[in-house]
């Protein structure tokens, strides 16, 4: 069974410069967990922090069910990450020191099922960068259109 992607942040690679990437695990509620099985989350908003040597999943959104009754959970709360203090001290440099963002990828139930997200240091990019990305991006399309007609010939 390969891993299912239950939620992706598509514009993270449009907005940043993504240097590298971790897997992180996340603390969660059962409520939680049965919302993301059925497909209700979005992280397109989110992004992580490090408060107090603890990383932080901050703006995630997690559906509330309709039947969680008094056991539900708050759609939009914080939610804990699980990493290395090793990595939680490079994350940390990173973001205080370099001025990196931490950005979420990816939320995903791996294998055996266990909620992962895929977690990005990434820097942002101007405006510049992105228009030089998106002609780069159209190049690469002619490029490969072009290639294809030549082959026919």
């Amino acid at each position: 069974m390969a891993a299912k992607t239950l939620s992706e942040n598509r514009r993270a690679r449009h907005d940043y410069a993504i240097e590298s990437d971790l897997e992180v695990g996340l603390i969660l509620l059962g409520s939680e967990v049965k919302s993301l099985r059925r497909g209700g989350s979005n992280i397109a908003d989110s992004y992580a922090t490090i408060e107090n040597g603890e990383l932080w999943l901050m703006n995630g959104y997690i559906a509330p069910l309709e039947h969680g009754g008094i056991f539900g959970h708050e759609p939009r709360r914080k939610r804990k990450l699980l990493a290395s203090r090793r990595e939680i001290a490079r994350l940390w440099s990173a973001t205080a020191r370099e001025g990196l963002t931490l950005v979420p990828l990816r939320l995903y139930a791996n294998e055996r099922g266990v909620m992962k997200l895929s977690l990005a240091v990434a820097r942002g990019k101007k405006k510049a960068d992105k228009r030089e990305a998106s002609a780069a991006r159209d190049w690469n399309r002619q490029k490969a259109r072009l290639l294809k007609t030549a082959s026919r010939l």
